[in-house]
């Protein structure tokens, strides 16, 4: 069987323009005094079983900040007894990379693949991620119920918690948001305005004719990631977008990739000019300043950029909007796709055994309640019904018919000179800018295709 690693481009757009949201800051302490709360109900631990243990954990800072993971540790000392020594970075590889290199390993870590410096990936790549399916099994610390029996379906079992392409986890699903298209309800009907929310990408197109605001902006073109996920799934449904995955020579030759570049196309004339010059991490909140501007009629996000935005100007009765990608035809499917962050155990790590306990907390009402207070929302049974108002919003685009796009990018042997996001995303910048054709962009990218597919290990 050909092994296959995540590439998880997708969640590379999320985890890494989060962590860029302000400068780096940095922290390792233990979490507290050991507390006495007991553990009641749960199989992994009861009170004071790890006492005197010490538990090092490493969690990414990004928009939600560093005060979660220290309430978690916390709550987690109290439950247990142990230590925990929890260190925070915006910049989490810079700290712990050198540290693991050293032998001095995490005993967990919340850190995303597909971000620039690829830590997770190449650790897979040398097999120096400990297999955790067993934690699915094991009951949530201080409840009666499996780890698996809480996780929604379809976060376990894909590219990104299996990566080698079977039924063993290596990596366990944490925070998710839907991602898609923001816009500004004042704009459209539903908001007060003139415009009719489109529903097929004809649709969409026809608003030139009807507004003078460009229809499309984006961030950096690196947010194209998950938007493109989206559209393969679109032109040709979940087994299609499974093969493409998967770099299927037919598929990526196919009629249906050829509309889907047609899509890009037509966004890329439809573009505001000025966004290629912004789509930098210095400038990008510029182009999404476009949105709340009225300069640009659709952005593709996750929901992360209320916040990020929050205090910046907006135009005279804005109001947040988001929804799945237009469908490709009339009553086609439309979807939005998923990203989702991870945490995981390297292979080196001291006390393993009581990192998945930890691991098993994090599922747990508890700590769920404590992430989702800072908007860190994880695929659990139920959690949207927790969520405010303004986050069910974007937390239910799939209870409002659109389906989601769950998957990665198989990862294949270097290949120098060769990077698919590359090729895949950030050439809309050139057919933006009238520096390449269509064409160009889509047979460079089926070019990296074919490259990739013969590197599949």
């Amino acid at each position: 069987m050909k092994k296959a690693l995540s590439l998880v481009l997708a969640l590379g757009m999320a985890a890494s323009l989060l962590a860029g949201c302000g400068g780096a800051t940095s922290s390792s302490a233990p979490a507290s005094e050991a507390g006495s709360t007991a553990a009641s109900g749960s199989t992994a631990a009861a009170e004071g079983d790890y006492a005197g243990q010490t538990l090092k954990v490493a969690a990414i800072e990004t928009a939600y900040g560093a005060d979660m993971w220290q309430q978690i540790a916390d709550a987690f000392e109290a439950h247990t007894g142990a230590t925990v020594e929890l260190t925070t970075d915006k910049n989490l590889e810079d700290v712990i990379d050198p540290q693991m290199k050293a032998g001095n390993f995490y005993d967990v870590v919340h850190l995303a693949a597909g971000r620039e410096k690829a830590l997770p990936e190449t650790m897979l790549k040398e097999n120096a991620i400990l297999e955790v399916t067993d934690v699915l099994d094991m009951n949530v610390l201080g409840e009666d119920v499996t780890v698996g029996e809480k996780i929604i379906p379809g976060f376990t079992g894909n590219l990104t918690t299996n990566p080698y392409g079977d039924d063993k986890v290596y990596m366990m699903p944490m925070f998710y948001g839907p991602c898609g298209l923001f816009y500004n309800k004042a704009n459209f009907t539903e908001g007060g305005g003139e415009l009719e929310l489109p529903e097929t990408w004809d649709e969409l197109f026809a608003l030139a004719d009807q507004t003078d605001i460009p229809l499309f902006t984006y961030p950096t073109a690196g947010y194209l990631d998950a938007f493109t996920y989206a559209m393969i799934a679109e032109v040709g449904g979940q087994d299609f977008f499974n093969k493409a995955l998967q770099y299927d020579e037919e598929t990526w030759a196919s009629s249906e990739i050829d509309t889907m570049f047609d899509i890009l196309g037509e966004l890329a004339a439809n573009t505001n000019s000025a966004t290629p010059s912004y789509a930098n991490n210095d400038n990008f909140t510029k182009n999404q300043q476009m949105i709340l501007d009225n300069e640009a009629l659709f952005m593709p996000n996750g929901n992360w950029v209320i916040g990020e935005m929050a205090d910046a100007p907006r135009a005279e009765g804005f109001e947040w909007g988001f929804m799945a990608l237009p469908a490709v035809e009339e009553g086609g499917d439309r979807y939005s796709y998923t990203f989702f962050e991870q945490c995981w155990i390297p292979a080196g790590a001291e006390n393993p055994d009581l990192a998945k306990v930890f691991l098993t907390f994090l599922y747990s009402d508890e700590a769920a309640d404590i992430f989702a207070a800072s908007g860190a929302v994880q695929p659990i049974t139920g959690m949207t019904d927790k969520l405010s108002d303004d986050n069910k919003v974007y937390y239910s685009v799939y209870d409002n018919g659109a389906k989601a796009a769950i998957g990665t990018f198989a990862t294949t042997a270097p290949v120098e000179g060769v990077n698919l996001k590359d090729d895949l995303c950030f050439k809309m910048d050139s057919v933006v800018n009238g520096n390449a054709t269509v064409d160009e962009w889509k047979e460079s990218v089926r070019a990296t295709i074919d490259i990739l597919r013969d590197a599949m290990q």
